[in-house]
């Protein structure tokens, strides 16, 4: 059990010992059988059981709970969704205002949760910055997007410009050309949250079954391998992990993102750099970057990772030389008094990307199932919007949160939009992605010709529409 520290600084940091909790062995009836002890599966078991406790809920977990991404990602808890502008499109002026309220109140919401259950998980709502720093391309894309947020019905209160004198105030980078601020979003511990979660459900008569996985899933049976769960709902809570339970591997590709945390840093360094109030950031590359302090002050960064062919799971994460430097090499860049810091930790984690990056929440009654996915890397809220969400289509419940255009309400599986087949999906994922490398390389060169740098963005353009 001590290689689970080895998962990432976040369980490395648990002071609790990370025993595994008795397997599976024997046959289950049960009303719900949720696969996976990651945020999506607790969450909804917690909602369930609040709702209601007299539903008899197990999970089986094929390792441990936050085995996955719960306990890898970069601890960003957003009030946002992927590709949620797109979605929020058709809908009238009122009714988009509120699902941006809905998704914006996700912080809050666990935040309530937090407090109601004693769990401690470094929660501070301080905020993000997604900043223009490395390049003036930065700033032309970033301000195009916040008038499209604007567009979409968000105010200053939602998204606001902070000019490089203004975002010194919370974050000084070097080169900054300026910053999105938005409130709604919060830091976290994310091993502590899902850990947390799992006391919390258990608490609750939820029993959880480690070391159990899932190897077979039909309507109304779960197959493990030392015994049967037959379940009136089943809740496959795998994201990253879909393709280990056909069909699901269909509808959410597997992807891989890549962190590092620094040594802990002084008080000296800090005052340098900022974000004293837990906020995270980003500066703004299709390199998807993403960074914050950690609450024992180590600088935490990650950027996009892989997919490989076949949509195989990465299962070593021990991150290799080049890896690493390119982290270091991004966060070196705004930060150039840490260029030649020592990192202490590299990790990273399977996600779930779904196509044209549209999370979905999908109830399908005739088969018993209520799944959620496809997060795409902003699952740490999301997964709390979607626990709630499966909780209240389970329970035939119609309300704010089953109306949305991500829900999809007795519908079969077949319903989403799946992904093409090999060799297309490798072929497609890594043109698209080397058109962001390039993009990246000749914009970060101060000497590139315009006309090459209008290329390099106008071929990452074209190629990111083939994405959605």
């Amino acid at each position: 059990m001590q290689a689970w520290r080895t998962l990432s600084l976040w369980m490395d940091q648990l002071d609790e010992p990370l025993d595994a909790r008795p397997a599976l062995r024997n046959d289950l009836d049960l009303d719900v059988c949720i696969i996976g002890a990651g945020y999506t599966g607790l969450w909804t078991a917690y909602y369930l059981k609040r709702q209601a406790p007299q539903l008899n809920i197990a999970i089986v977990e094929a390792n441990t709970a936050g085995f996955g991404a719960s306990g890898r990602n970069g601890g960003w808890l957003m009030g946002n969704m992927l590709g949620e502008q797109r979605m929020l499109a058709a809908l009238s002026p009122q009714q988009r205002r509120a699902s941006i309220d809905l998704l914006h109140g996700i912080p809050d919401e666990v935040q309530q949760v937090l407090q109601r259950e004693g769990i401690d998980c470094d929660y501070r709502k301080g905020g993000v910055l997604y900043c223009a720093a490395r390049y003036p391309e930065q700033e032309r894309s970033l301000r195009a997007y916040l008038d499209d947020l604007y567009r979409q019905g968000m105010t200053e209160d939602d998204y606001r410009w902070l000019r490089p004198e203004q975002l010194d105030g919370q974050l000084r980078i070097s080169n900054a050309y300026g910053a999105i601020f938005s409130p709604h979003t919060a830091t976290i511990q994310p091993a502590k949250l899902v850990r947390g979660l799992a006391r919390v459900v258990e608490s609750l008569g939820v029993t959880i079954y480690e070391n159990t996985a899932a190897t077979d899933m039909q309507p109304g049976a779960v197959q493990t391998p030392q015994g049967k769960v037959r379940a009136h709902w089943i809740v496959p809570a795998v994201e990253g992990y879909a393709a280990s339970l056909p069909p699901l591997g269909r509808y959410q590709l597997p992807v891989q993102s890549l962190l590092v945390a620094t040594e802990p840093l002084p008080e000296s360094t800090w005052e340098q750099i900022g974000l004293s109030q837990g906020q995270a950031f980003s500066e703004s590359s299709r390199q998807v970057t993403y960074g914050q302090r950690s609450a024992d002050n180590r600088l935490v960064f990650g950027a996009r990772g892989g997919y490989r062919f076949g949509g195989r799971l990465r299962q070593d994460f021990n991150l290799n030389d080049s890896e690493i430097e390119l982290r270091r090499y991004l966060f070196g860049e705004l930060f150039p008094q840490l260029k030649h810091v020592r990192i202490t930790h590299s990790w990273g984690g399977n996600l779930g990307m779904a196509r044209r990056f549209r999370p979905h929440m999908l109830c399908d009654r005739q088969r018993g199932i209520a799944l959620a996915g496809g997060y795409g890397g902003e699952g740490v809220g999301a997964t709390n919007l979607g626990g709630r969400t499966l909780a209240a289509l389970i329970l035939d419940q119609h309300n704010a949160l089953t109306g949305q255009p991500w829900v999809h309400d007795n519908r079969p599986l077949s319903s989403l939009a799946s992904w093409p087949p090999e060799p297309c999906r490798w072929l497609g994922y890594n043109a698209i992605i080397q058109s962001f490398v390039h993009e990246d390389r000749t914009l970060a060169n101060p000497a590139s010709a315009p006309w090459r740098r209008r290329l390099a963005t106008g071929l990452a353009d074209v190629m990111e529409g083939f994405m959605h």
